[in-house]
């Protein structure tokens, strides 16, 4: 089974928080987890059961400009098996061009140093 989320136009280089509604899946019933995939910029946060499904938390880092997918595996705790793919779609845009737009359930939670900027801690020669 395939579920899907898109989050809006991201900045590179940003951390944010990405909170969805995945709607009730009868065969991984309530208790679900995430199988670990060897994946940097996307990393499950927690998965809470609620009234109209599963509430899940992610981290993500806008790695790369263009139009991104990351997958997520959730599993069943209890039935052997039952699993659902969820893609995250984002668009990243670099630094210097326009302005974000975070979809609902979406926040910006840090920023990662360019290397070619005035942020970094270079001073250069004395």
């Amino acid at each position: 089974m395939l579920a899907s989320d898109e989050v809006g136009f991201l900045k590179i280089l940003h951390k944010y928080e990405i909170t969805f509604l995945l709607p009730p899946i009868q065969r991984l019933g309530k208790d679900i987890c995430a199988i670990p995939l060897p994946n940097l910029n996307l990393k499950v946060i927690s998965i809470t059961p609620v009234a109209e499904g599963y509430s899940v938390k992610c981290e993500y880092t806008a790695h790369k400009e263009g139009v991104l997918k990351e997958e997520m595996m959730l599993s069943s705790e209890t039935h052997d098996g039952a699993c659902v793919k969820v893609v995250v779609q984002a668009r990243v845009m670099d630094r210097h061009h326009g302005t974000p737009m975070l979809l609902e359930g979406v926040r910006c939670i840090g920023a990662e140093l360019e290397y070619d900027s005035e942020q970094s801690e270079w001073h250069g020669f004395d």
